[in-house]
């Protein structure tokens, strides 16, 4: 049995991994310095899949802590999802974000240097485009000048696991995924931000639930048909799912390059509005919603093109928006 560490195994992504992982049948060490999460999740995830995982709360930027944790646990490989991950936020702290999202990675990578460890699988994110030139989104579209310290934190991520991986035959994967939504099936994991959300999913259904007064849309200017920014949303268990293709590439060594990257979204824009009102339709609730200034950081449009990823990982998304929408609301009035 394989046993692999999941960093930021709590959060909304890593949590849904983690599930799929031990469906997969894989044992799972999870490490989350629960500053965006709660431990209940870790009750959560032993509900729907019988098994507890192994779990230890670090913070990723204490590099001894880090090293102490490689001294006393074999691992086969390694999905790093532990990051700080909002866009605007990152923005107005970037100094915050360098440290926890490039600080944490370089460690991670010096142990696995030192120990020779294998089988990296990195959460990216398709703002290393930036503004793409053309659309769907394909992995020949140039990396562009980020848009946010978040954006380049990914970028900047991605450099470092590469060059690590031309100087110390590292085998990884870089998952550049669109924007997850939606709750597992079984409604007993889902997105659960502490304080104010920061992604749009989240906020609506704060919003249809009465927690927050009113979901503020960021521009109706953008130069798309309805004028507000259009966005490439996945379900959070088909993106769970991406992971395990991506990691079972490299232990069965099919990985063509030392570092390789796959665009991991739906292949469909959506806008705001368009989201907004599909929500409505699913959860038969309507929104208060009001136009605001576009948010500095945030850029038109992006939706991927994922015909290598379907090839290569063979996976492709199974679910749809509806299906996601109808998800993280009935995971809304779950927390009621």
């Amino acid at each position: 049995m394989k046993k692999i560490l999941v960093t930021g195994g709590l959060g909304f992504i890593g949590s849904h991994t983690v599930v799929e992982l031990q469906h997969e049948g894989f044992e799972v060490i999870i490490i989350d310095d629960l500053s965006n999460t709660t431990i209940g999740v870790l009750d959560n995830i032993t509900e729907i899949t019988g098994k507890k995982p192994d779990f230890h709360q670090i913070d990723l930027r204490k590099k001894k802590e880090v090293t102490t944790f490689f001294d006393n646990n074999k691992i086969d490989g390694i999905i790093h999802f532990a990051a700080f991950k909002a866009v605007g936020e990152s923005v107005q702290n970037p100094l915050d974000y360098y440290e926890n999202n490039i600080g944490s990675l370089v460690y991670i990578l010096q142990e696995m240097r030192n120990r020779k460890l294998d089988n990296f699988i990195f959460s990216s994110s398709c703002t290393v485009y930036g503004q793409a030139d053309e659309l769907p989104i394909t992995e020949n579209a140039p990396v562009k000048k980020a848009e946010s310290t978040y954006g380049n934190t990914k970028q900047i991520g991605e450099e470092i696991i590469e060059e690590t991986c031309k100087a110390h035959h590292l085998n990884a994967i870089a998952l550049r995924y669109f924007n997850p939504i939606g709750a597992h099936d079984s409604i007993k994991i889902g997105e659960l931000p502490l304080g104010v959300p920061q992604n749009l999913i989240p906020f609506v259904t704060q919003t249809a639930a009465g927690i927050r007064k009113e979901l503020s849309v960021f521009g109706d200017d953008y130069p798309t048909p309805d004028g507000t920014a259009i966005r490439d949303y996945i379900h959070v268990v088909d993106l769970a799912k991406a992971h395990i293709a991506a990691l079972k590439r490299l232990l069965n060594k099919n990985n063509k390059q030392n570092f390789e990257f796959f665009n991991v979204g739906s292949g469909k824009g959506s806008s705001v509005l368009e989201v907004i009102k599909a929500f409505e339709k699913a959860s038969k609730k309507p929104l208060n919603y009001k136009i605001v200034g576009r948010r500095e950081g945030d850029i038109t449009a992006a939706f991927a093109d994922t015909t290598i990823a379907n090839k290569e990982l063979n996976w492709k998304t199974e679910k749809t928006l509806d299906e996601a929408l109808s998800s993280a609301w009935k995971w809304q009035l779950k927390q009621s």
